[in-house]
């Protein structure tokens, strides 16, 4: 496993000094970053050939928020490919080997070029190695979102949100859905990543609240899924 060392800045806490949710997810999102850029296929090898790893879905497990000033430990490791997708693990602990977080994710490599999936080749793939997956009770890809939902406020994308990529960060789908509800202590997150959304494009809320669950479907105009997120929280 790939993993690099940090400690919790205050930049990275909330109300309680402890990491916030946004926090773990960049965390996760740098180490596969890093290993990368460590491998020599990061973000220019990836620029020269015109293809992009995009994130098809995540499920992330929360154990425990770190406080500001702990150190912690940032894992990662690919445990297979299948045609076009790379399935990938994350793992946070802190110093005493505890886990703070466990995470499942699948991606998906593109042909920005042809503006189409492709197949992962030896030379893209191999580098990273297999490994086997993490013990983790594995959720399906897809979110079933209930019916009945409520339309939240509506807001237009910013330049602020973009990654390299030049469309919203997937980290960033996450916090709009944060902020049209009030959760804490949320212990597992999934989100299904359905299309890209651009500069100025206007993302419509719809949310639907269950107990211990929340779901929030960022939406366009016609009502068409950019990402699904779905909030487990322990009442």
């Amino acid at each position: 496993m790939y993993t690099f060392n940090s400690r919790v800045r205050y930049s990275e806490v909330d109300s309680d000094a402890r990491l916030t949710l946004d926090g773990i997810i960049n965390y996760m999102q740098d180490c596969t970053n890093f290993q990368s850029e460590d491998l020599g296929v990061g973000l220019d090898f990836h620029k020269e050939r015109q293809i992009a790893w995009i994130l098809n879905s995540w499920q992330i497990v929360i154990d425990e928020y770190p406080r500001m000033g702990e150190n912690i430990i940032i894992g990662t490791q690919s445990f297979g490919y299948e045609k076009m997708f790379g399935h990938r693990n994350f793992l946070i602990t802190k110093e005493d080997g505890s886990r703070v977080a466990i995470a499942n994710s699948l991606w998906v490599l593109m042909d920005l070029k042809k503006n189409r999936p492709m197949i992962v080749t030896p030379e893209i793939g191999d580098v990273y190695g297999t490994h086997e997956p993490l013990e983790m009770d594995y959720a399906p890809r897809k979110i079933k979102v209930p019916e009945g939902g409520v339309k939240g406020r509506e807001f237009v994308v910013q330049e602020s949100q973009l990654d390299t990529n030049h469309h919203v960060n997937n980290g960033q789908y996450v916090r709009m859905a944060m902020n049209q509800i009030e959760l804490k202590s949320v212990k597992e997150l999934r989100v299904e990543y359905k299309k890209q959304a651009l500069l100025g494009d206007v993302i419509v809320p719809v949310i639907c609240e269950q107990e211990n669950e929340t779901f929030v479907s960022l939406d366009d105009e016609e009502g068409k899924a950019y990402a699904v997120v779905q909030f487990k929280t322990i009442r």
